[in-house]
């Protein structure tokens, strides 16, 4: 990563208007709506499940575990987006790799959604090993034209031109895998592939801790293995308290984000959870994370993936501890 790069300015969520209230009936929790404000200062599109639900079926009230939002448009779901215009889902992962990678043909770019829109493996780690491959060094694909084989490479993101890329966080999402309903807090979305989940604690719960929020996430990744194959960072959240980890991170692997812009933070007043979330998914350093920050170690029994956390993690972060 470039450690060099200007200075990011930071936006205290809280201190923002609340612009998401005005769109729906329903509003998301307080700690999630200062979360959501952040995404939205750092350029994403952030929609509620209930805008999903717009022209859905009332029978269809959850979503299956077609979790890249190109597959969901399979199951008739329509997503209705005030920044982008009404379109399908399965219009956000075509359209999004169709401006990525503008010279190849149609042909090309549904083959490469077809290689990574399903797992390959009943491993879990293994599915995410595989994909990580195809985010960071592109989909090989090989198709029929005019009686001869054509070999092209599709990217899945464009970390020189950001603005090719689609940045979308949801909240809450449900997914249903078996016959058990699942509803995640936030799901934060590049392309159309959920690359970081987000497990909030109840704000209500005075006995709430991270640790809770860690247990809960476990929980998910057994009963939804799907949603995880795509997910580069697992964040846990209590409160103004935050931690991040990866797919095979043990809980004292979970650590807080320390600093913004490897300067000066935290500025008085920045909780963890905003340092975490203005540090981590500023959309250049988000990618550059995934590049260049990541490693995968196997040792023929087990496959552990790492998030290389210096400097990131170590800045000194006075009287506070590293997990509660």
């Amino acid at each position: 990563m470039n450690l060099g790069l200007s200075r990011i300015a930071t936006v205290k969520a809280s201190r923002l208007p609340k612009s998401l209230r005005r769109h729906f009936d329903i509003k998301p929790s307080p700690v999630a709506l200062d979360l959501l404000t952040a995404f939205e200062v750092i350029g994403y599109t952030v929609l509620l499940e209930s805008d999903i639900n717009i022209g859905r079926h009332k029978a269809q009230g959850c979503l299956d575990t077609k979790v890249v939002l190109g597959d969901w448009a399979q199951a008739s779901t329509l997503l209705s987006d005030w920044a982008r215009g009404h379109c399908a889902p399965r219009d956000r992962l075509y359209n999004a790799l169709k401006q990525i990678n503008p010279k190849l043909s149609t042909v090309a770019i549904e083959t490469a959604i077809s290689g990574v829109s399903f797992t390959q493996s009943s491993n879990l780690f293994e599915n995410n090993r595989l994909f990580h491959q195809h985010l960071t060094q592109g989909v090989d694909v090989a198709y029929q034209e005019n009686h001869q084989t054509v070999h092209e490479k599709v990217w899945l993101v464009d970390a020189s031109n950001l603005l090719n890329n689609d940045w979308l966080v949801i909240h809450p999402l449900t997914l249903i895998e078996g016959s058990s309903t699942h509803c995640l807090d936030v799901v934060v979305f590049i392309n159309g592939f959920p690359l970081a989940v987000i497990i909030c604690t109840d704000p209500q719960d005075k006995n709430a801790t991270l640790k809770k929020a860690y247990q809960q996430l476990q929980f998910y990744k057994q009963q939804i293995p799907t949603l995880f194959s795509y997910n580069a960072f697992l964040i846990i959240a209590n409160r103004n308290q935050a931690r991040v980890g990866t797919l095979t991170s043990e809980w004292e692997e979970f650590l807080p984000w320390r600093t913004i812009d490897n300067e000066d933070f935290p500025h008085q007043g920045e909780t963890e959870l905003e340092v975490l979330i203005q540090g981590i998914f500023d959309k250049r350093r988000f990618l550059e994370l995934i590049n260049h920050f990541m490693v995968f170690e196997n040792n023929g029994a087990s496959i552990s993936k790492q998030l290389l956390r210096r400097p990131f993690c170590t800045t000194p972060y006075p009287k506070t501890s590293c997990h509660s």
